[in-house]
């Protein structure tokens, strides 16, 4: 969830976010009034999804703040750039194993994991450094599960985005939106949809 594979400055905005950062999911503070149908529904959809993965050693590449991560089945590792956003993780998952860490390299062995997980990530990734990352991602775990956002009509397929934080500052924050088959064309053969819907998608690969 936090930023850029190396990007100091959206290290940053991701410290400042994270105190907030739930909001998102959960339509509060700046988020309350904006018109999202469906999208609490799609939420708890997208839980289940997590929920149903097969149990498995687990790399979560940008937990932010363990949202999805405690969903996860088995021995769980998540790893986050933001030592902020691992703060909230922490009270959220005290058990939890969390290590401050880049997303290329990873700072683990080959093989380490038999998953890699990811969430609201990939998609803020520019093209080189997407086939960074699924380099590093498949070298350190048999399979690769993204989830980002949904391409929607009312948005386009990529853009770089203003947002306010709650004490008014702004930031810019590249963003892709994906059609599932897309997204799942992209992470490679043998890749299946997971969820497909208004607001999010998922692929294992």
């Amino acid at each position: 969830m936090a930023g850029r594979v190396v990007d100091n400055d959206m290290r940053w905005y991701y410290d400042k976010r994270a105190p907030e950062y739930d909001d998102w999911w959960f339509g509060r503070g700046l988020f309350a009034g904006r018109p999202r149908p469906g999208w609490s529904e799609e939420v708890d959809e997208l839980i289940s999804v997590v929920d149903a993965l097969p149990t498995a050693r687990t790399l979560d590449v940008a937990c932010g703040t363990g949202l999805l991560t405690q969903h996860l089945r088995g021995e769980v590792v998540g790893l986050d750039q933001s030592d902020a956003m691992l703060e909230v993780a922490r009270a959220r998952m005290p058990d939890a194993v969390l290590v401050q860490g880049d997303a290329v390299p990873l700072r683990f062995d080959d093989s380490e994991f038999e998953r890699v997980f990811t969430s609201h990530f990939y998609g803020h990734l520019l093209p080189e450094e997407r086939e960074r990352f699924l380099q590093e991602a498949r070298r350190v775990g048999g399979e690769v599960v993204v989830v980002d956002s949904a391409r929607r009509e009312d948005v386009p397929p990529e853009e770089h985005q203003e947002r306010v934080l709650n004490d008014g500052s702004r930031h810019t924050v590249y963003k892709r939106f994906f059609a599932p088959d897309e997204l799942a064309a992209e992470l490679g053969k043998g890749a299946t949809v997971l969820h497909s819907g208004r607001w999010f998608v998922a692929v294992a690969a």
